[in-house]
């Protein structure tokens, strides 16, 4: 019967988790403040009274959850992007996250009158920017921003948890004494970086030849296997002595950069399991939590809060970022989306599993600094980015979608092209457009209704058309449905 209860009760959150996501952008609030609202709600000081405090088990489904969500964001961030942004991403996922942790540590023991060990351990705690808040408010945000800083935001989220995870363990060593030798902590980075990111590369090149090469009959296991090597990346990493995260998600970018068979049904699972995760991630860190603890330490919380959000963020990206020719909103924009989620919650149970003294006083004052993060910087995204002229609203997504669900490597694709204003496709019957042989337009979508293109069919702005082609003859493409004035257009395959 404890199993049927228990069934019963996961059920309901997932239910009520769905549901606060559906009412998220009505409400302007960001969906997973309300996945945290929903666990602290059900918790033990809640109107569900269901108890939970258990710092192992919540740091153990916290860190496969967070696994899940960056295998997802890997697979969606493309190794073009990566290539692009490395050097600006790498400098603040190390330098900016150093700094962070630097000037919030340093608040932290004072307001909280800790000693200055303990409060640095709080500022490394929440120094990274979390990849689930980050890939969340991102793609709800109803915005398209600049690719490169899309691009920087996402690899530098998905990439900085090492640095975090590095920082908070040696600090926890150094505070309990079983490690205080400087070369054990540069041993520990290492491992941590060099660790993640060979193992990372490794299994995503092996994922992708297996993925072409094993010829399944069943497509749903084309999913099943690729979530199967990112598991495997994240272990493999972890138990040699280096970082999962960051090899899950090195894993995820190489394998979906790559031309992979069932390429959209594994996007769309994972997309899936990434939401799982994060629903149950943010619900369970709200059963985690205790309202009167926080109100505790709600007034140091803030503070810690203000430095974080208004000083250490923008310093850090200010002097890691500036000298890769951010314009100055740019960097405003990066500096603002330094958003706190998960990671530092589950980070914050590493103290009190390992007994450090105070280690309770500095979980609830960073469960605080996150809310506040999430709250207002996931609330005020799209406001900052609107009040810095960055980005345009995203375009909507069509009402149809057409695909090949190859399970044999082709050669070809289907593509999705929404035509902008002042591309070199508007206005121009289909005839016209000399389309190479290996291309058709296959079908146009205006508005809600379906065109069957003939040669005396122009495109109009705001079309959808899927274009069926050789994959070689995508890039020719492009050029077509781009503005004169644009980077590459919108296309999905």
């Amino acid at each position: 019967m404890a199993i049927n209860t228990a069934l019963l009760l996961v059920g309901v959150l997932l239910l009520l988790g769905i549901a606060s996501s559906k009412f998220s952008a009505r409400l302007g609030v960001p969906v997973l403040v309300l996945f945290l609202a929903v666990g602290m709600l059900a918790g033990s000081e809640g109107i569900g009274r269901i108890p939970f405090e258990n710092y192992d088990l919540a740091s153990s489904i916290g860190s496969v959850a967070l696994a899940l969500i960056l295998f997802d964001g890997g697979l969606r961030t493309s190794l073009t992007s990566v290539r692009r942004v490395w050097r600006p991403a790498l400098a603040l996922s190390t330098v900016g996250v150093l700094l962070t942790s630097l000037l919030t540590g340093l608040a932290a023991a004072w307001l909280l009158n800790l000693p200055l060990l303990q409060g640095l351990l709080l500022g490394s705690i929440v120094g990274s920017t979390d990849a689930a808040a980050v890939f969340s408010v991102l793609r709800s945000s109803g915005l398209k921003l600049p690719g490169r800083l899309t691009a920087t935001l996402e690899v530098e989220s998905g990439s900085n948890d090492p640095m975090a995870i590095f920082l908070t363990l040696g600090l926890i060593g150094v505070i309990t004494g079983s490690s205080d030798s400087a070369v054990s902590l540069l041993l520990l980075f290492m491992a941590q970086f060099g660790g993640g990111t060979l193992v990372g590369l490794g299994i995503g090149r092996l994922a992708t030849a297996a993925i072409n090469r094993i010829n399944l009959d069943v497509p749903g296991l084309y999913p099943l296997l690729a979530l199967a090597f990112g598991l495997v990346a994240f272990g493999l990493a972890a138990v040699l002595g280096g970082s999962g995260f960051l090899a899950i998600y090195i894993a995820g970018i190489v394998l979906g950069s790559s031309s992979i068979v069932f390429r959209r049904g594994i996007f769309s699972f994972h997309d899936a399991i990434a939401w799982l995760g994060q629903i149950v991630l943010f619900v369970m860190l709200g059963l985690l939590s205790f309202p009167s603890r926080l109100l505790a330490v709600a007034w140091q919380g803030l503070g810690i809060a203000l430095v974080l959000i208004l000083v250490a963020r923008p310093i850090a990206v200010a002097l890691s970022a500036w000298p890769f020719r951010f314009r100055r909103r740019e960097l405003a924009f990066l500096s603002w989306v330094g958003l706190k989620g998960a990671v530092p919650i589950t980070l914050a149970t590493f103290p009190l599993m390992a007994g450090v003294p105070q280690s309770h006083l500095i979980f609830n004052a960073v469960f605080f600094v996150v809310l506040i993060s999430v709250i207002s910087q996931g609330w005020s995204l799209p406001l900052v980015a609107r009040w810095l002229h960055l980005g345009r609203p995203a375009d909507p997504p069509p009402a149809l979608t057409v695909e090949i669900h190859a399970l044999r490597q082709v050669d070809g694709e289907i593509v999705d092209y929404t035509v902008k204003s002042g591309a070199r496709v508007v206005g121009r019957p289909l005839r016209d457009l000399a389309l190479p042989e290996g291309v058709l337009v296959a079908l146009v979508l205006r508005g809600k209704q379906v065109v069957m293109p003939r040669g005396d069919t122009a495109l109009e702005p705001g079309d959808h058309v899927f274009v069926a082609l050789r994959t070689s003859l995508q890039p020719g493409i492009d050029r077509l449905f781009e503005r004169r004035s644009d980077g590459p257009p919108e296309a999905s395959s």
